[in-house]
Formats: structure tokens, sequence, C-alpha cells
């Protein structure tokens, strides 16, 4: 971003597929969502204030295609009902009891279909038994509790790309 005023944190940058959110909070702010709206015009970009922790993905995730996990808590409940508010598509939802908990990663991954990584029952107990509902996909506990000590999370230890299997 070449305009100085901008602030933009991954941490703050939802995509779903379809659409993207965009949290503004301490680490983001309006001018870093436009940015982010100028750089992907083929996609709706959406700002959601983040009144709350630090940023939008401390509680909410995509967990699957058109499925939004989130906190329970009354910040992450508001921020997604502006979400469902702003979008044109309809998204189903995982509420997790714990916000932390949402934070979590899916992929489709070629011969597995539905992977999802999500916290360890050892940290987020309730929230981990929301997940083993979830029949058709393949759920990989990973533990964050060494990252959470300094507010990472684990869309913060990750880098997802796109790669052609070789056939």
């Amino acid at each position: 971003m070449t305009d100085e005023t901008a602030t933009l944190d991954g941490g703050d940058v939802l995509f779903t597929g379809t659409e993207f959110f965009v949290g503004l909070s301490k680490r983001t702010n309006q001018r870093g969502a436009e940015i982010l709206a100028d750089t992907f015009k083929d996609y709706a970009v959406s700002t959601v204030p983040v009144a709350h922790g630090l940023h939008l993905k401390g509680f909410c995730g995509m967990a699957g295609p058109g499925l939004i996990a989130i906190g329970s808590s009354e910040s992450a409940q508001r921020a997604l009902k502006i979400m469902q508010q702003m979008s044109d598509h309809k998204y189903d939802k995982l509420t997790l009891p714990d916000d932390a908990a949402a934070n979590c990663i899916y992929m489709n991954v070629s011969g597995k279909g539905h992977v999802l990584l999500h916290s360890t029952a050892e940290e987020f107990p309730e929230s981990a038994k929301v997940f083993e509902k979830l029949k058709d996909y393949v759920l990989i506990p990973v533990s964050n509790k060494e990252c959470a000590k300094v507010d990472g999370s684990l869309t913060c230890l990750s880098v997802l790309f796109n790669k052609q299997a070789k056939v």
C-alpha cells in the first residue's frame, strides 16, 4: 500500500470465497479496507467494526464453503449480524462457545474433501464438541497454546495457496 495512512492487518480480512469482510480495528482502518477493495475489484468488500478483541478473526473464521464459524460473545454476534446485513449471500453459521476457537482454517483437499484445522479440546473443550458435529469433515485439532500467549492464532501461523496436483 502506498498510502502511509492506510493500515490493514491480515487478521482483519475474512475472505468467504465470494466476498471480503474487513474488520475495522486497532490494526486496520477504513483507508486500508478501501485499498483492499480497489485491489480486488471483482469482489464485494464490506467493513465490520471490531469493538472488542485484537481483530476480526479473533472471533470468526470460515469453517467451510458458506459456513462462518463465530464466537458466542455479544460483540461476535453483533459483528455477524452486521456481516449478514451487508451481504447479498446467505451464510450458515457455526456458533462456538469460545470466540478464539472460531479462528479456524478450512481447506478443500483433493482426495480428502473438507478439512478443518481447529483448536484442541484441551484449549477449548466445549468448542471442540461443536466442531465434532461436522461429520463430513476431516478434523485436525492444532494446539495454539504458545502462540496465544502473544495474541497469535491459527490463521496468523498460516499461508495457504492453491497448487495443482501433479498427475
